[in-house]
């Protein structure tokens, strides 16, 4: 038999000209699912997730208005709830210096007649004003009692006076004086009231 001339290694075939391996990205494309049936399966998923996305931050969101808006009540409560405090504290001690009022009143009716130019009435006076004055600045005024309709908002009546000529119900004698602070009752007034019947006649 003739020599045959040697055949050359069995090899991986050339690439053909103009042609190059594809990378990863482009298997990866080449890979996808671009059916109509298998888009819509996406898009709808998509919109599942994206539908409990929006569900959670509302719901978050509700829960952070409602902590702010409860939080903003606390504080609105607290204010008040101090303020009532310090009202009532205040009042407290309004309702003493209303107290040391009537006891200097008390002394002014009663100095005797010879004591009443003296420097020592004029220093008692002069404390009383002082007193008058600091009420004044507080808001504390004087209830309206004598020769006005009794009213039991602001007058407690103590007695009861016949034949004084007066109305019923007319206020004839205030034993203690009555004040408000603003718009409220500090401390009501002491009264005696007519029962309206005639003066009596001796």
């Amino acid at each position: 038999m003739p020599n045959q001339p040697d055949q050359p290694a069995a090899g991986p075939a050339p690439e053909h000209p103009g042609r190059h391996r594809r990378t990863r990205a482009e298997e990866r494309i080449a890979d996808l699912d671009v059916s109509p049936t298998a888009l819509l399966a996406q898009i709808e998923a998509l919109a599942t997730e994206r539908d409990a996305a929006l569900a959670s931050a509302n719901e978050h969101l509700a829960l952070a208005q409602r902590a702010q808006a409860d939080y903003a009540n606390l504080k609105r409560r607290s204010a008040e709830e101090r303020d009532a405090m310090l009202g009532l504290a205040n009042e407290a001690l309004l309702s003493k210096v209303v107290a040391l009022a009537d006891d200097f009143d008390l002394a002014v009716d009663h100095v005797p007649g010879e004591a009443r130019e003296t420097p020592w009435l004029e220093g008692i006076v002069a404390i009383d004003r002082k007193l008058r004055q600091l009420l004044e600045s507080e808001g504390v005024t004087p209830i309206e009692a004598l020769g006005t309709a009794f009213d039991p908002a602001v007058h407690d009546a103590i007695s009861h006076v016949p034949g004084s000529g007066r109305p019923e119900g007319e206020v004839v004698a205030e034993i203690r004086r009555g004040y408000r602070i603003r718009d409220r009752v500090l401390r009501p007034s002491l009264v005696a009231v007519s029962d309206g019947t005639p003066p009596t006649t001796h």
